[in-house]
């Protein structure tokens, strides 16, 4: 959403960063944010349909929760060509959610509610997408929760046993 100076100091909104935000404080923004463009993403998921956009073959491990947003963002992955078959959560947390607030200088403050995306874990997990992925690309936003934590490292493991490639996004400041 468009917004001016003055909004992100009024909400406490870091200019230029990504703010992890709760689920109280994604509804506070929603409820003042004005008119948006809502759309699934998220950099790895964007990634992968970039990868599937350009005639390659891509799988993306994530977790959504079974509500409404989740049941989109697996629909919208699905149709630009997307290997997504993690099983989804049942109840809380609610799926992911990022507020984009632009200013009219351009640049971009994300308000992210990781939501069900931490429960990611081990067990969500394919072994065979694992290891048979020519480059296996990690959200470095997912290094933090413990559970996420776990599964990039059995994934890593996975695909260096194959002898494939791993990469790691440094999305933010404070993935360095």
């Amino acid at each position: 959403a468009q917004c001016d100076e003055e909004f992100l100091e009024t909400n406490g909104i870091i200019k230029g960063a990504m703010n992890l935000i709760d689920t109280q404080r994604a509804e506070l923004l929603y409820s003042r944010m004005g008119p948006a463009i809502e759309a699934s993403g998220g950099s790895a998921g964007n990634t992968a349909a970039g990868v599937a956009s350009f005639g390659g073959r891509a799988a993306f491990f994530g977790k959504v929760s079974n509500d409404a947003l989740g049941e989109i963002y697996a629909h919208d992955i699905h149709a630009q060509g997307v290997a997504f078959g993690t099983t989804p959560l049942k109840g809380e947390p609610p799926t992911a959610r990022s507020m984009i607030f632009v200013t009219p200088d351009g640049e971009r403050s994300m308000n992210t509610y990781l939501g069900a995306c931490v429960e990611l874990g081990p067990e969500d997990v394919e072994a065979d997408k694992a290891s048979g992925a020519k480059v296996t690309y990690f959200e470095g936003y997912l290094w933090d929760p413990p559970r996420a934590k776990e599964a990039i490292r059995q994934t890593a493991k996975l695909a260096h046993a194959a002898g494939r490639e791993v990469s790691m996004t440094l999305s933010d400041s404070f993935c360095v």
